[in-house]
């Protein structure tokens, strides 16, 4: 294993910042790395490793959602009002709905296959947005309309909603029904992870004020709360419904409203966290990737994931219909709800280990989705921003 990590750091960088040079966002790197390495390929990240490479990639999650949280301004997010709520659900919808209708037609394949392959496809990735979100933030841009701030909480929320649908249609393929109340749990699952990491947080507040410790040891018990967060959700989840991920961004944003001073000495640690962090997600995201499936993808592959992007750009502008942005920031947020990486990578293969007949190539489409979506939307983020969006020092 010590070897894996060893191979996975040195790679990582060395990849990473020769894509950094070239004016290409260092992730990529970091996916080609994990691809390099993977099983698919050299096969030289240890099985140790990759066993707990979902658990890994969650704790990743959970350091970039904490510094989300400490970043993210309420204030900011309330003069944002509807288009933040409709961001979180209409751009998921019409690209799943984008794909129920081409998809029959391109690859002959059932409705209820299609809406499958559509939910796959229709998650966008937070561990490629929220970063570059905060980033934004603390330079400046787009702050006079709290852009990043709204895509921030949309792409936040947009997972959990897209996971749900994924799973109300597995158990339609296994004969269930649809049952409409599974719908229900996705302002549950929102309210009651917000509750959590709001008590949660508030509790901490209270501790830290009258305690003293290191901020170090803050960064520390913050972590651990967040993992028993998340852990929350699971062992809840068979009779209410959770977000354990939103609870830690809650969390973050509970300590920025009630003891800002503390948000922000130790939203400099978290940044340090999230260097290494980030390359253990990405690399593992890349050898989560089965690059064998390439090969089968054709032309019709490619058309359904750009079509459904055509459609996830125009509900983005519909979502964003009777605001104060212009043009420049419309296309800003259009390129923002772009990149797929982390759902995709997770639950890609999934229809194809439960017998879905078009598993294949449904992993097929998630794989290609990751080396089409991400690029372009993590570019087109680090490009466009100085020139799509109004900076405010």
């Amino acid at each position: 294993m010590l070897f894996s990590i060893a191979l996975m750091m040195i790679i990582g960088f060395l990849l990473s910042g020769i894509f950094n040079r070239l004016k290409l966002p260092g992730l990529l790197g970091m996916i080609i790395t994990g691809i390099i390495l993977g099983p698919y390929v050299l096969n030289l990240i240890a099985s140790d490793l990759l066993n707990i490479s979902k658990d890994l990639r969650e704790i990743a999650l959970i350091v970039i959602l904490i510094r989300a949280g400490l970043s993210l301004d309420l204030r900011d997010l309330k003069k944002v009002g509807r288009p933040a709520i409709l961001m979180c659900f209409v751009p998921a919808t019409i690209e799943i709905l984008t794909v129920v209708f081409l998809a029959p037609i391109i690859f002959n394949i059932s409705y209820i296959e299609a809406a499958i392959m559509g939910t796959v496809l229709a998650a966008v990735s937070p561990a490629v947005v929220v970063p570059r979100m905060i980033k934004l933030i603390e330079s400046g841009h787009g702050k006079d309309k709290s852009i990043p701030q709204l895509i921030l909480a949309g792409a936040s929320v947009d997972d959990i909603y897209v996971i749900i649908l994924f799973t109300a249609f597995m158990g339609m393929y296994k004969g269930a029904a649809f049952d409409s109340k599974s719908l229900i749990t996705v302002p549950i699952s929102i309210i009651l992870g917000l509750f959590v990491g709001i008590i949660v947080g508030l509790v901490l507040v209270y501790i830290f004020k009258k305690i003293h410790m290191r901020d170090t040891v803050k960064v520390f018990i913050i972590l651990s709360l967040s993992f028993l967060i998340v852990s929350l959700e699971t062992y809840v989840q068979d009779y209410v419904p959770m977000s354990g991920l939103l609870g830690v961004m809650a969390l973050g944003g509970t300590i920025l409203e009630a003891y800002g001073l503390l948000a922000r000495r130790i939203i400099g640690k978290f940044s340090k966290i999230w260097v290494g962090a980030e390359l253990l997600l990405f690399i593992l995201v890349g050898a989560a990737v089965d690059i064998r499936y390439l090969a089968h993808a054709g032309i019709g592959s490619v058309a359904i994931i750009l079509l459904a992007l055509l459609g996830r750009i125009i509900a983005v502008n519909i979502s964003l219909l009777k605001t104060p942005l212009n043009m420049k920031e419309r296309l800003f947020c259009s390129i923002a709800y772009m990149p797929k990486a982390t759902v995709q990578a997770a639950i890609g293969a999934i229809p194809l280990t439960a017998g879905v007949a078009s598993g294949n190539l449904i992993l097929t489409i998630a794989v290609l989705s990751i080396m089409i979506t991400a690029p372009i939307g993590a570019i087109g983020i680090d490009r466009l921003h100085p020139r799509l969006l109004n900076k405010i020092t």
